[in-house]
């Protein structure tokens, strides 16, 4: 007997929702045979099998939540390759321990003293020295830590906050259930055609980091206008030349992921984050461009943006555009940005407010070109080719008017094109 279980997805996930079986009770399968496909709050993955067999039983159903460990299915092992899985079959209920574990919670108290010592080998998670420092301290398990970071990065904050939520946390299950008759009855009450679906698990966690960055940040946006006529005016005169050249088209956001760069280079705190009561400033730009997929709003990251010409990062967004409108991100590819772009221009979008990509201080807004009759001067109207951008940061560690001199250097980047050659 060989058991499906749910792998190791990466440090920040550590469960997701079986999105769709790929075989039922009875199917014979081989080794590398795609069992289902599991959603995550970041990525779908794809569990294949790692034995010959059938497929015995399904233990867990589409739509149900699992964490990492957990046997979800069984397959009845063919003769003779009893002995391939067998060593991974041993290994399997390893991580299913945890599972039996949680029963006697209410008895955490008394092993309670040892439990720093795997959060202090770090337990697979990633957290701040700050973080670490205080978890020893106070004796908490930084597994048990629930943290704020979209990527899963503990903080000084969520250790700090850690006790008083962790009151709540136990009668709050059954809470959560209590509403769900409630929320099934109004459907029959609108007195008309309804659909009722539930959110897929990363729009949940996508309404979940919207929220919180509202709740956790000091957010602020400030706006300006950008004169396009200088970039619309290289790319008309370059873009055929560039194509040849890079077999790549010459867009926009290699435009403003330069001028970004430049900007966060004079005000580097725009490129920083908060960690307890330290400001962390990073001196890499790894640039987030947020993609729309099917399933929600994704932010891919291009690496070392600052080191890289106009035809890579064309080509750096395309790859990654792709790969999240078909589903196919790795993790690597999104975590750990230090500046996001946001382009709602594609949809039509005159002026917005983005919000913050926590733990991220800053993300700008690119919006629609539209043309706006401009005074050139005190004699002169001219219409020309215009675009409101919009800067949302983190007051608690930028300041008005450094947040309003960031956008402006923008602008004025993206308004003598030429100059972005000299950035760097």
């Amino acid at each position: 007997m060989s058991e499906i279980t749910v792998p190791a997805m990466g440090e920040s996930i550590t469960e997701g929702t079986i999105f769709k079986w790929h075989v039922k009770e009875g199917d014979s399968v081989n080794i590398g045979d795609v069992l289902l496909e599991l959603e995550t709050d970041k990525v779908n993955l794809e569990i294949s099998a790692e034995s010959e067999g059938v497929v015995e039983k399904i233990l867990r159903q589409e739509g149900e939540n699992v964490t990492i460990g957990e046997v979800i299915g069984q397959i009845t092992l063919q003769e003779g390759v009893a002995s391939a899985p067998a060593s991974k079959a041993a290994e399997a209920p390893a991580p299913v321990q945890p599972e039996a574990a949680p029963a006697p919670v209410a008895e955490a108290p008394k092993p309670q003293a040892s439990v720093p010592a795997p959060s202090e080998e770090g337990a697979g998670l990633t957290a701040s020295p700050s973080a670490r420092k205080l978890a020893r301290e106070r004796g908490i398990d930084l597994d048990q830590v629930q943290g704020r970071d979209p990527i899963g990065r503990i903080y000084h904050d969520d250790v700090k906050n850690h006790n008083e939520a962790k009151q709540p946390s136990a009668p709050s299950k059954p809470a959560a259930s209590t509403p769900a008759p409630a929320a099934s009855a109004p459907a029959a009450e609108y007195g008309k055609p309804v659909e009722r679906t539930r959110m897929s698990r990363r729009r949940q966690t996508i309404a979940n980091r919207l929220v919180e960055a509202q709740h956790t940040a000091a957010m602020l946006t400030t706006f300006n206008e950008v004169d396009m006529t200088a970039i619309l005016d290289v790319r008309k005169r370059r873009k055929q030349a560039f194509q040849e050249k890079h077999d790549v088209g010459l867009g926009f956001m290699s435009f403003f992921t330069k001028a970004v760069v430049g900007a966060l280079k004079k005000f580097p705190h725009l490129n920083a984050e908060i960690d307890g009561d330290d400001i962390v400033v990073k001196k890499f730009y790894d640039i987030g461009i947020a993609v729309s997929a099917k399933e929600g709003l994704v932010v891919p990251v291009v690496r070392d943006a600052d080191r890289l010409g106009f035809a890579e990062i064309e080509k750096e967004i395309g790859n990654l555009a792709a790969k999240a409108r078909n589903n196919a991100l790795s993790l690597s590819e999104l975590q750990g940005g230090t500046f996001t772009i946001t382009n709602g221009g594609v949809f039509g979008s005159l002026l917005s407010t983005p919000i913050l990509n926590t733990p991220q201080v800053g993300i700008l807004g690119m919006h629609k070109i539209q043309l706006r009759p401009v005074a050139i001067d005190a004699e002169r109207m001219e219409n020309r080719p215009m675009m409101y951008i919009a800067l949302s940061y983190d007051h608690r560690i930028v300041d008005g008017s450094e947040a309003v001199r960031f956008l402006v250097t923008i602008k004025e980047l993206l308004e003598d094109p030429e100059s972005l050659l000299l950035e760097g």
